[in-house]
């Protein structure tokens, strides 16, 4: 096999994505188990832990892709990870079984989901988010991250001491398991950029659209794989918790963080077509909440043909 070839790069970038799988589901077991372990509430645990937790593909990915390869990488792999999980991650698990939508999680965190969404647009129709910019997306992180402490106190100071003692105790293995997800997402996510980049761009395609495509879905399997286990197992508050967060840390943490590193070029393309889709998919999971506080399956095929759609619309 000659290094650099077609098989290699394909071989490199299922490597990665295979990786990025192992490392979040041992971050997600690990991270979840620790949390409960303090008395969090299952929609909690999806909205917080879990939902960062599965956002750290995303953060390594455009972080090692804007400085190795180019910010359309970041920008792309972010913008298609969150449509993305709205039109994908969601729609399959609602297929799979309906998805009760969990009261605080939409009066709480769907608002902050729309305001991440609306704060990149409106933060990048200028062509361009500087640290300046990232710094308004932390100071709403850190608003967000406040308002769900607030939400975790009180839920503790309801705890019994009956149910305290019936608590889970936090183990040595649930911190080695966030540390080994930790490490394999490093390493999964430098595999999937190199193979997947290299494996597109010699078939012609920009960054922008390997960003938008192979890369969103490779960091969204996490999201994927946790949701749709947990529509399986009917804790349906679980999975929606876990892509609202996503999308909320994707924004307001990865591209807050991402503009310091390395400041973002947001093109007239994106702007055009990319950011519309993005509120477009945001305002439809909203509004099929709304209707009737559940995703139903017709609500499920529904998101998955509008991401079908999309990914139709991208190819050159």
């Amino acid at each position: 096999m000659v290094l650099g070839s077609p098989v290699t790069e394909l071989g490199l970038l299922l490597a990665g994505v295979g990786l990025l799988y192992a490392g979040a589901e041992l971050l997600v077991a690990g991270a979840r188990d620790l949390a409960l372990a303090i008395g969090l509430k299952a929609s909690t645990v999806g909205v917080t832990v879990v939902a960062f937790a599965t956002t750290a593909p995303e953060l390594f990915v455009a972080i090692l892709g804007a400085l190795t390869v180019s910010t359309d990488i970041g920008l792309g792999a972010i913008v298609g990870s969150n449509v993305a999980n709205v039109g994908l991650v969601l729609g399959i698990a609602a297929l799979i079984r309906p998805l009760e939508v969990s009261g605080t999680v939409f009066r709480r965190d769907v608002p902050f989901m729309i305001l991440a969404a609306l704060l990149l647009v409106g933060l990048g129709w200028n062509g361009r988010i500087g640290p300046l910019e990232g710094g308004v997306l932390l100071a709403a992180l850190v608003a967000f991250t406040a308002v769900v402490l607030r939400g975790v106190q009180r839920t503790q100071a309801g705890i019994s001491a009956a149910e305290r003692d019936g608590m889970p105790d936090a183990e040595a293995r649930d911190v080695a398991a966030v540390i080994g997800g930790i490490a394999a997402l490093v390493v999964g996510s430098r595999w999937l950029i190199d193979g997947g980049r290299d494996l597109l761009a010699a078939a012609g395609f920009s960054d922008l659209f390997i960003g938008l495509t192979v890369l969103a879905v490779g960091t969204s399997l996490p999201e994927l794989a946790a949701s749709v286990v947990a529509a399986v197992r009917g804790e349906a508050s679980f999975s929606v918790g876990n892509v609202v967060g996503s999308n909320i840390y994707n924004v307001l943490a990865v591209i807050g963080l991402l503009a310091f590193v390395s400041p973002i070029d947001v093109s007239p393309g994106v702007r055009a077509f990319e950011f519309p889709t993005l509120l477009a998919f945001t305002l439809l999971v909203v509004g099929l909440m709304y209707r009737g506080d559940r995703l139903t399956r017709v609500d499920g095929a529904i998101l998955v043909a509008a991401y079908v759609s999309f990914v139709y619309l991208l190819l050159p």
